[in-house]
């Protein structure tokens, strides 16, 4: 397709949505496609007079299909680089980025095809082809009416999810009415965002402020409700602790059982408490790294001692292998070894038997901490699931957890001027890899 005046932006946008639609992706994915394809268009139209648009899909047999936006700009882009006047556009496909296709620069996006969609073999790719080429671009009015209909879907999908939300909240805070009056405030300005996304999805321009708008208010709304959330919970810890105390009145054997159970709720939840304030501060952008010269001898040496004391399964070996010298690399401790702890908590609490190992290499100055064990594994197409946030893989819920941990830990590691990245097969249990400079990044 040419891209060459304004009109042309309505019709990329309806082509992106009508392929996304052909190959297989969710609804949700196949707006969130048409609508980066829009932003990106208009961005070229204005910086460069335009782009030549085409439509494909990755056939990789290694791994999954991908539907590809190749955007050919029909000028030079401007030092060559491009970026997306929306900082939100990216985070709509899986990828966005400037690539030399056969010595032509252009702006590539993608999205993968889900795993349950129909197969795209190359014979089922010109039947497609061919019923896209029949059908004819509609008006900019006809896509504005379908923008509106996905705005309405929008608002009805955020409405109901609100509703729930409320439900769940009433019942806590029966036991808690200031966290309700918070919670009631907190709910007003949720409704402003809501009613911000559809003067978003009104005024295509002011996109960018608005989402990120939107972003704010659920890093406040998670950094509140758990702040508030942990004295109480405290204060149940605490006096679940009073009655169990030996010098206090004795309990039956059913009263001590409650009790029990009471405790171990209570320490579960602040532990999600905890996790929802550490990732809304990583979200927010108010997580400071206390950049310093850190002995990995001395983390590994904690790390060695605390979880050893934690680990209470016999048939799995906890080993911690001495890093190599000099062993120093600069980064903040404190973050650092959180993160190793996390992954090693992981480790012992999902290995039945075998071996939980941490050890750290020392490659062309990038330092590599592994965390590997002997458990049963994930699925290569819920690697990447795992990082995300709340997911859990299924059958680890009867261990427990909240899913927080993983999305966390990469955030902080990309904070500190690494990347955290995981291998791992069924039955031949997984390995999580921190990479971190010798300097700072």
């Amino acid at each position: 397709m040419a891209l060459r005046v304004e009109h042309d932006i309505f019709v990329v946008r309806q082509r992106g949505r009508e392929v996304a639609a052909a190959v297989g992706l969710e609804h949700q994915d196949q707006i969130r496609l048409a609508t980066a394809l829009s932003e990106v268009a208009r961005d070229l139209l204005h910086t460069v007079g335009g782009a030549d648009v085409t439509f494909a899909v990755d056939l990789d047999e290694q791994g999954p299909q991908r539907v590809r936006v190749d955007l050919a700009p029909v000028r030079p882009l401007p030092d060559g680089r491009y970026e997306p006047h929306s900082g939100a556009v990216a985070r709509l496909v899986d990828m966005l980025s400037v690539v030399d296709r056969e010595g032509d620069t252009v702006v590539r996006m993608s999205r993968r095809v889900p795993a349950n969609a129909q197969a795209l073999t190359p014979e089922r790719l010109v039947e497609l082809r061919t019923q896209l080429g029949s059908s004819a671009p509609g008006s900019a009015l006809d896509e504005l009416a379908s923008q509106n209909e996905q705005l309405i879907a929008a608002l009805d999908e955020v409405r109901s999810q609100r509703d729930e939300l409320a439900v769940l909240n009433e019942e806590l805070q029966e036991t808690n009415h200031g966290v309700m009056a918070l919670y009631n405030q907190l709910s007003e300005e949720l409704e402003e965002t809501n009613r911000g996304v559809v003067a978003l999805y009104a005024e295509l321009d002011e996109k960018s402020v608005q989402l990120r708008s939107a972003s704010e208010s659920k890093s406040r709304f998670l950094a509140n409700v758990s702040h508030e959330l942990r004295a109480p919970v405290t204060a149940v810890i605490g006096l679940s602790r009073l009655l169990a105390d030996s010098a206090s009145d004795p309990l039956t054997a059913e009263q001590a059982q409650q009790v029990g159970l009471i405790r171990s709720s209570a320490t579960d939840l602040l532990a999600l408490v905890n996790e929802l304030l550490d990732l809304a501060k990583a979200e927010s952008g108010r997580l400071e790294p206390n950049w310093a010269e850190v002995d990995l001898r001395a983390v590994f040496g904690q790390l060695r001692g605390t979880l050893r004391a934690l680990s209470n399964r016999t048939d799995v070996e906890l080993v911690v292998e001495e890093p190599p010298p000099p062993g120093m690399v600069r980064s903040d401790e404190v973050l650092l070894a959180q993160v190793l702890r996390n992954l090693l908590h992981n480790g012992l609490k999902f290995t039945e038997r075998g071996e939980v190992r941490l050890r750290a290499e020392l490659r062309d100055e990038w330092w590599r901490l592994s965390v590997a064990d002997t458990g049963a594994g994930i699925a290569p197409e819920l690697h990447e699931r795992i990082f995300e946030e709340f997911y859990q893989v299924p059958g680890s819920t009867r261990i427990g957890g909240t899913g927080l941990g993983l999305p966390y830990a990469r955030r902080v590691v990309r904070l500190l001027g690494g990347t955290l990245e995981m291998t791992s097969e069924p039955g031949r249990g997984s390995t999580f890899t921190v990479t971190l400079p010798v300097g700072r990044g």
